[in-house]
């Protein structure tokens, strides 16, 4: 390996890096939630992820600090381009049972994997315009996830594919305010797009339908025995009357029945994007000559979510859609528009780096503000006649804590490794089965080669060992799935940096 990589001309170099930046603006498309809780990802730097992302913003020498602390461009002395992808290979496995809203056994395998594997793009340049100020620009993902059952799994009413993917673009600056301090803002555009599928239980919009219709029976019952309390109706009459309205609602809920058993399925597809905005402020100082922390605060962004509701219903459905008794009281189940709010949170980090002759070694701590996710809510364009659709999640706040270092084998190999553990803000109560997530530790390796002054290779693995995530979630058509996942993770992470 060593031999290939000196055997890099100068010409090859940059040839390397194209090639990586094309692989990397290749990928994009939704990753698998990886290394951060939730949804949220940290896969922008493969130097970063092999020591578990501690020092990501002190230890120096990595242009991702355009996106994770712009106060740390003070570090990157000229102009700075590099590209890393990270392959993530995400694993969730799903064994319980459902049943439906009548405790009746639903039926369909346990979903397959419902993870995937997927690539997670980056891309920063940072320059150095004057002997103060930095400025810099950065792609990157910090929001993604996508799982998917088997669409004849036993939770398909709950969820069949969830997709979620956030893209930023950062421009980013840096200015010392003194020797030791320097100040750093950026300003984020953020595209943010959902795609969410489930089957629909037509079986519990039948027994909702009939459900219905025995209160209006009910109702119309009343009101006779109303009329013959106040001598308005004769008794005999009275008596026929509610027979008739007894026997007529009895056979409107049989034909309600009878077009809509159990296990006929219709599928339900929502879609969605929005741009947003934000920023973050960070603050980096030079503790000593040795010694360095960082301090970052990025926003919450708020996007609404437009986009398309799409419905397949049953032949048994269509006919009482035809119905015009029933039509106007019924979900049409029909394409239309939707909105739903959405709002990435807003995250507090810090990082230390503390250098010495032969390595170096950091500390990262980040957290997280999920406690602005409280549910997802989707408003279609043909309401009230299409009920809205709600997703209850309340989830909590988050702390991603890391320990990590370098060690220098020559003045061109570095050798990396570290560790962490996230918290989830998913709990027993709230979690369900698009998000089947736990709390995750982290075990981390990574090497980087220095080919030249201007040219650097780096690649790192990471394990994620995810705690059993319990699930005990209702559908909207009262269809409960309840059991456990097994989860686990691989990271597989490569950038290139050219130093111009």
């Amino acid at each position: 390996m060593h031999t290939s990589f000196r055997s890099l001309t100068g010409a090859a170099r940059p040839l390397a890096l194209a090639a990586l930046s094309i692989a990397v603006v290749g990928a994009l498309v939704a990753p698998a939630s990886a290394d951060a809780s939730a949804f949220q990802l940290k896969e922008n730097s493969a130097k970063g992820l092999g020591r578990a992302y501690a020092g990501s913003a002190t230890a120096g020498g990595d242009a991702s600090v355009v996106v994770n602390n712009p106060a740390a461009m003070t570090e990157l002395d000229g102009t700075y381009f590099q590209a890393d992808v990270t392959a993530i290979n995400f694993s969730a496995k799903f064994n319980g049972s459902a049943h439906d809203v009548l405790g009746r056994p639903i039926s369909g395998g346990n979903g397959g994997d419902a993870g995937t594997t997927l690539p997670v793009p980056a891309l920063f340049l940072s320059s150095k315009v004057s002997d103060k100020l930095h400025l810099g620009f950065g792609f990157s993902v910090p929001f993604g996830f996508q799982t998917e059952y088997d669409r004849d799994w036993v939770g398909r009413y709950n969820g069949v594919k969830s997709k979620f993917q956030s893209l930023d673009a950062t421009f980013s600056a840096s200015y010392d305010v003194t020797d030791d301090f320097a100040l750093g803002v950026s300003a984020i555009a953020q595209r943010t797009s959902a795609e969410l599928t489930s089957a629909i239980n037509f079986n519990a919009v039948g027994l909702g339908i009939q459900q219905g219709i025995g209160a209006k029976t009910a109702a119309g019952v009343a009101q006779i025995q109303a009329a013959i309390a106040a001598g308005q109706i004769p008794p005999a009459q009275g008596a026929a009357m509610i027979q008739a309205a007894v026997q007529q609602g009895q056979a409107a809920a049989a034909g309600v029945a009878a077009v809509t058993p159990p296990g006929v399925d219709g599928f339900a597809r929502i879609k969605g994007d929005d741009w947003g905005y934000g920023y973050q402020v960070g603050g980096f100082w030079k503790l000593t000559p040795n010694d360095k922390l960082a301090l970052n605060y990025r926003s919450k962004i708020s996007h609404r979510l437009q986009g398309t509701g799409n419905f397949t219903t049953t032949a048994g459905y269509g006919l009482l859609l035809s119905n015009p008794a029933l039509a106007s009281s019924i979900p049409p189940f029909a394409h239309t528009t939707g909105t739903a709010d959405f709002t990435t949170p807003a995250v507090i980090s810090a990082s230390y780096w503390h250098q010495a002759e032969k390595f170096g070694l950091g500390i990262d701590l980040a957290y997280t503000k999920w406690d602005v996710f409280k549910e997802l809510r989707v408003k279609y364009g043909t309401a009230p006649a299409q009920p809205d659709t709600s997703e209850t999640f309340n989830w909590r706040n988050t702390v991603y804590a890391s320990v990590g270092g370098d060690y220098y084998l020559n003045d061109k190999v570095t050798l990396r490794a570290g560790v962490a553990v996230d918290t989830t803000p998913s709990y027993n109560a709230v979690r369900d089965v698009r998000v089947p997530d736990s709390t995750r530790k982290l075990a981390t390796v990574g090497v980087g080669y220095k080919a030249s002054d201007h040219f650097e290779l780096n690649a790192s693995y990471a394990h994620i060992f995810v705690n059993q995530a319990h699930v005990n979630t209702t559908s909207s058509t009262g269809d409960v799935v309840t059991g456990n996942f097994d989860d686990y993770g691989n990271l597989l992470s490569l950038s290139a940096i050219y130093k111009f």
